[in-house]
């Protein structure tokens, strides 16, 4: 049967954080760092952001799932499924869709991908040469918090099977407070990641930090420590401290001028240990040949994003060699519903492989319309 498109279905949703989840009540600052509604970066939650569901129904019969990352422009998605509608998914280059680069092509990949293993009646981890691994190695995730929230914190997760937990910070927060304190609370298994997403800003500031932190032995790295554009800094601090040094590399972020070849430039710089990537499936599977090559570990970032596209990140991560440090995937762990008719199964601090065609994951139709705030057809456009 055809696998032309047929229909495509866009539904824009709000999905609040759960209580607690995020940061400390009296710390509750904006964790969304791009500008968005003639605001600047680092002034909205990221919670208070529509994310976008598309369903691409092919004239088979099968339906591929896709999510977009927050704050996706209505006009482009739409404009982009009406050039899509038609098209059969045999005559596209999964690796090198038509679309334009940017925050709303993995999305459209997502879905494409989807429907394409769905037709095929394989997991999508298929489609990327097989899995390493069939449970995903995941960290347990919160922003700004008090000393004593940081350690409550840790405890939670460790209590729920993690071995490790995923800290947003700046210069204003006590994270040598922090650690130490999580020491206390949870031994030196419990591992720490401090994600100031740039924010030490300075070289002597983040050596300061992570002279400090040395000693209290449970920091398993520091991820963009300062500004990413001085990859010489970041090489600098690695020569100043044992705490390994990650590089974020996130394509949804090019209007910030990320890019595919910043991993090129951060191995030629030896400018860190580790990677996080994020990214679409198969520019993603592009960057984690190239750390394999290199030998350098890395894990799958995220948005604090939904289950569809966190079911991407686990078939992504299950088919890459070395990510093997833990994922920012937190199914229902951070969010109100994650949309899923069950959600992902996360046990002991692992995401289990989902087995079933495509995605293997299936939208619950029902959460989608109780957090819809607008919808949208092909149909309707026609």
């Amino acid at each position: 049967m055809t696998t032309a498109i047929q229909r495509i279905d866009l539904d824009e949703v709000v999905v609040p954080a759960l209580p607690d989840s995020v940061n400390s009540e009296e710390l509750d600052r904006p964790l969304h760092k791009l500008a968005s509604g003639g605001r600047p970066g680092w002034s909205i939650q990221f919670d208070a952001l529509p994310k976008t569901i598309i369903q691409i129904h092919l004239a088979n019969g099968v339906t591929g799932l896709g999510e977009f990352y927050r704050d996706a422009p209505q006009p482009a998605l739409r404009a982009t499924a009406m050039r899509l509608l038609g098209s059969s998914l045999s005559s596209l280059n999964l690796q090198d869709l038509p679309l334009p680069p940017g925050r709303w092509y993995d999305g459209f990949e997502c879905a494409i991908a989807d429907a394409y293993s769905k037709t095929a009646g394989i997991p999508l981890y298929m489609l990327l040469g097989g899995a390493y691994r069939t449970r995903v190695r995941c960290g347990y995730w919160t922003g700004h918090r008090t000393v004593a929230d940081a350690m409550r914190k840790a405890r939670e997760g460790q209590n729920l099977g993690f071995d490790c937990i995923k800290f947003k910070c700046d210069l204003q927060d006590p994270v040598v407070e922090w650690c130490a304190g999580i020491r206390d609370a949870c031994g030196p298994s419990m591992k720490i990641i401090l994600d100031p997403n740039e924010r030490f800003e300075t070289l002597p500031d983040a050596a300061s930090r992570a002279r400090q932190l040395e000693p209290i032995g449970n920091v398993l790295c520091l991820e963009d420590p300062v500004p990413r554009w001085d990859l010489p800094a970041f090489r600098a601090l690695r020569a100043r401290t044992s705490i390994p040094v990650a590089v974020h590399v996130s394509l949804p972020y090019r209007e910030m001028g990320q890019m595919p070849q910043d991993a090129i430039a951060a191995i030629r710089e030896n400018a860190c240990d580790y990677f996080n990537f994020n990214g679409g499936i198969w520019p993603c599977r592009r960057l984690f040949q190239l750390a394999d090559l290199h030998g350098i570990p890395y894990w799958h970032g995220s948005e604090v994003d939904l289950g569809i596209l966190e079911a991407a990140y686990v078939h992504k991560s299950a088919a890459g060699r070395g990510a093997t440090l833990p994922a920012d995937i937190f199914g229902r762990l951070v969010r109100e519903h994650d949309l899923l008719t069950a959600p992902l199964h996360i046990e002991n601090g692992h995401a289990a492989l989902p087995q079933g065609p495509g995605l293997g994951v299936q939208l619950d139709q029902d959460a989608l319309v109780h957090y819809r705030v607008s919808s949208w057809n092909t149909e309707q456009a026609a």
